[in-house]
């Protein structure tokens, strides 16, 4: 791990100590700089390994992105490397239809300071800095408003929905696992038909709303409105990924 490199590739110029300062700003830095993509999978038909070091060289070496396994597995180690106590969280995603995935279809993470934060910059839209494990109530942020709840051992990570509603986003415990625990789905989610990550996605937010690239087309929402253009060409496509995320694939 080599945490300048790592700070460099997500601009963060700050404190390198374990606290909240730190954690929340390296989190926020994260999140803003390094993309939710499955550009491996869906465009270079390469496969991705449960190792941290090819990690590193994809994320920090070659200013890429990647998916949750990728992007909390790697966020871990800088953040063990600091001198946090993280522990890696077996998450399962709440469906559009009701539906909930298995153990591990998500990889989150916990952060023990004086109180227990969660942490997460591997889910794509979601929040951009930690959220407090035991506050009751409703946290809000630039990006939208959460909610952490219990019943026993299951928790609860819910967001706000335009609707006024509370959408449960996904489900999980608090055991710790060690990175090998994900690996049989990692794999699945590369080459199953019903993985959600069997289309190509690449997006990040900005400092007005978020610009995303879904198979063909490109999206920007900036202040409230919404633009989109569809990439006809390779040429095109791969002009987009540069301009809007720094990304020249291989």
């Amino acid at each position: 791990m080599d945490k300048a490199a790592y700070f460099r590739r997500i601009g963060y110029e700050g404190t390198a100590d374990a606290s909240l300062e730190t954690l929340r700003a390296i989190h926020r830095a994260h999140m803003r700089s390094v993309p939710f993509e499955n550009l491996d999978m869906q465009v270079l038909r390469r496969p991705i390994h449960m190792d941290e070091g090819e990690w590193f060289d994809k994320i920090v070496n070659h200013r890429r992105g990647g998916f949750c396994y990728e992007l909390n597995g790697l966020f871990a180690a800088l953040l063990r490397e600091l001198g946090f106590d993280v522990s890696l969280l077996s998450a399962r995603v709440a469906g559009t239809n009701g539906a909930i995935g298995p153990e591990f279809d998500h990889l989150t993470i916990r952060v023990q300071l004086e109180e227990r934060w969660l942490a997460d910059v591997g889910f794509g839209e979601s929040f951009q800095e930690p959220l407090r494990l035991d506050l009751e109530g409703p946290q809000e942020q630039e990006s939208g408003t959460y909610l952490l709840g219990h019943e026993g051992a299951d928790w609860t990570m819910s967001t706000l929905g335009a609707n006024g509603k509370w959408k449960p986003t996904y489900h999980f415990s608090l055991e710790a696992h060690p990175l090998r625990d994900f690996a049989a789905m990692c794999q699945w989610h590369q080459v199953a038909p019903e993985s959600a990550f069997r289309k190509n996605i690449c997006t990040l937010p900005t400092a007005t709303g978020r610009v995303t690239i879904s198979e063909r087309r490109l999206m920007i929402v900036a202040d409230g409105h919404r633009q989109m253009r569809k990439l006809e060409t390779d040429e095109a496509y791969a002009a987009a990924l540069k301009e809007h995320f720094g990304i020249v694939l291989e």
